[in-house]
């Protein structure tokens, strides 16, 4: 779809807006509204997919069902959108309540059971329609700070119910005042290929913009000759929120006719690795600044861009003067205009170096298998979005694969063979990511001598072995201790490497709920009465690291169930 005449597939997004209904769905939350991220916002390895509502810096606000439906799924998890409800609704939506503290009434006693029926905190379910309705405006949880969140916030979406599709909340009409035009920060124009040529440089180059007295900018003037891109720097705001934003809708027109961009009505969830692709990735490695490239050297496949077959890529040919025009727009219709005059020069360049070449080529649509000293990585076709030199070296056992400034899209296989050890010792050792002197787990299949691991991530990688079990300790002195007026039990979980991979906690020889928040270490387990014994209790926890070393800690207190 992506190759469709730009006017064709602009038609088709104007005629599908209308088919959102815009009065429809409530806000979730009864506090003005603020966002701390937008629809479409860059993000590390994704788009993001929905509104976060910023809950005034805490947690445990009251939020509310955005219409009447049914819940259609749950899912616990000390990752992602950590605890999270799905709402069906009859009109073909489903609505996504993420990060939240905990769930409230019914749906709370529906994930508790959940868990003590699979004897886990981290949980997923499909329900049924008649299982649990729910009506608009209807509490349905206290938002939280839960999962991969950095910050207490609400995170909602609007999905398709059928087709999956994340649909940005705007087109259904949830308010936000917004009379402030995205701002662009950066501009640079790209050399495509080793021939290009853009103001005597061999790579990127930053442009100075001048403002004009109609509002719109013009940039310093790209003199050069080749293929060239574009590639921004930008960010929107609204009027309440004064966070920096992601932008909704990018076009760039070549002498009046449109050759590129990009706009976020909907997107599809498995495409969201895409912003690797999009943003000039080495760059935002080294400085964390996030370029839009605004042209693909090779085709990706991201539904959302618009294009006019040649990927937004501009050939400065003698005798030619082009201008381009760059429009970054946001959904109230706020607009900047960037004009870019380019010229041609047969000038060489006198900036820049070539890339280096290595004897490892990896090729973006074939597959690719590379070996040393007893060490192998298997490319599937597909995993990078363009070809690239590799960087490929192993050394006293640590693997120098590139370096991370290469975005792979999926995942590829790591494989240490002939690992010296005995078959106790290869159970404790597994493939770890370097940076610098730290090194971090990654999940290992051992099968004889051989270790491997699959990633997404290139660096530095070696064998490492753990035989440290897991640490569990008391958040506060409880043996032997009477904790009658405590409402709950915290303990805190931590190992030094491999990292914690299970827990199960027996109160009185009964399996019991502890709930697991990795970034406090903290479990924490709320009092119900039938496991409780008057006076005398005993505790027991079992923790297991990724590589299988155990702790049992044990402890007894005294609770009486009268106070």
């Amino acid at each position: 779809m992506k190759f469709l005449p730009y006017l064709l597939l602009f038609s088709f997004l104007t005629v599908a807006q209308e088919r959102y209904p815009k009065d429809y769905f409530r806000l979730p939350l009864d506090i003005p509204t603020q966002l701390s991220g937008n629809y479409g916002e860059l993000r590390p390895n994704h788009f993001h997919a929905g509104f976060d509502f910023k809950t005034n810096q805490k947690e445990g606000l009251e939020v509310h069902a955005a219409a009447e439906g049914y819940v259609s799924r749950i899912k616990i998890a000390t990752n992602g959108y950590g605890k999270a409800i799905y709402i069906t609704h009859p009109n073909g939506f489903t609505t996504v309540y993420g990060h939240l503290q905990k769930a409230v009434g019914k749906i709370q006693a529906k994930i508790i059971s959940l868990q003590y029926a699979e004897k886990s905190y981290e949980v997923e379910a499909y329900l049924k329609p008649d299982e649990l309705p729910i009506t608009k405006g209807e509490l349905i949880a206290l938002s939280g700070n839960t999962g991969g969140s950095e910050g207490p916030h609400l995170h909602f979406e609007i999905r398709d119910s059928k087709t999956e599709k994340i649909i940005n909340p705007l087109l259904f009409g949830i308010p936000l005042n917004d009379t402030k035009k995205p701002t662009i920060s950066n501009l640079y124009v790209y050399p495509v290929d080793t021939t290009s040529v853009v103001n005597g440089c061999r790579q990127a180059f930053a442009l100075s913009l001048t403002l004009q007295e109609d509002g719109s900018y013009l940039s310093e003037k790209i003199i050069g000759k080749g293929k060239i891109g574009l590639g921004i720097n930008s960010y929107d705001r609204d009027d309440v929120s004064y966070n920096n934003n992601g932008d909704y809708n990018v076009d760039l027109f070549a002498n009046g006719t449109p050759i590129f961009g990009y706009k976020f009505d909907e997107m599809a969830f498995d495409e969201a690795r895409y912003v690797n692709a999009l943003i000039d990735y080495e760059r935002y490695k080294k400085t964390r600044m996030r370029v839009q490239k605004l042209f693909e050297r090779k085709p990706y496949n991201w539904s959302n861009i618009k294009s006019n077959g040649n990927g937004g890529v501009v050939t400065v040919e003698p005798g030619l003067v082009k201008m381009l025009k760059l429009e970054v727009s946001d959904y109230s219709q706020n607009k900047t205009i960037v004009f870019v005059p380019v010229h041609y020069s047969p000038k060489p360049a006198t900036v820049g170096e070539l890339p280096k070449k290595t004897k490892y080529l990896v090729k973006a649509k074939t597959d690719a298998n590379f070996e040393k000293d007893n060490v192998s990585v298997f490319f599937p076709a597909g995993t990078f979005y363009d070809d690239f030199y590799l960087n490929f070296e192993v050394k006293n056992s640590l693997l120098t694969l590139h370096e991370d400034i290469v975005p792979a899209h999926s995942n590829f296989t790591i494989s240490f063979e002939q690992v010296k050890g005995s078959p106790e010792d290869l159970k404790k050792m597994f493939i770890a990511s370097v940076n610098e002197k730290k090194l971090s787990y990654l999940t290992t299949k051992v099968e004889g001598s051989t270790l491997s691991c699959r990633t997404k991530t290139l660096g530095k990688f070696t064998i490492a072995k753990d035989t440290i079990p897991p640490k569990v300790s008391n958040a506060k002195k409880i043996e032997g201790q009477w904790i009658s007026d405590k409402k709950s039990l915290q303990l805190i979980l931590s190992d030094d490497f491999s990292g914690i991979k299970s827990y199960n906690a027996y109160l009185n020889d009964h399996w019991v709920l502890f709930e697991y928040e990795p970034k406090t270490h903290k479990i924490t387990h709320d009092f119900i009465d039938e496991y409780v014994n008057e006076g005398e209790n005993k505790l027991k926890i079992v923790v297991s690291d990724n590589v299988g070393n155990s702790t049992i800690f044990e402890t007894q207190f005294y609770r009486s169930k009268n106070k």
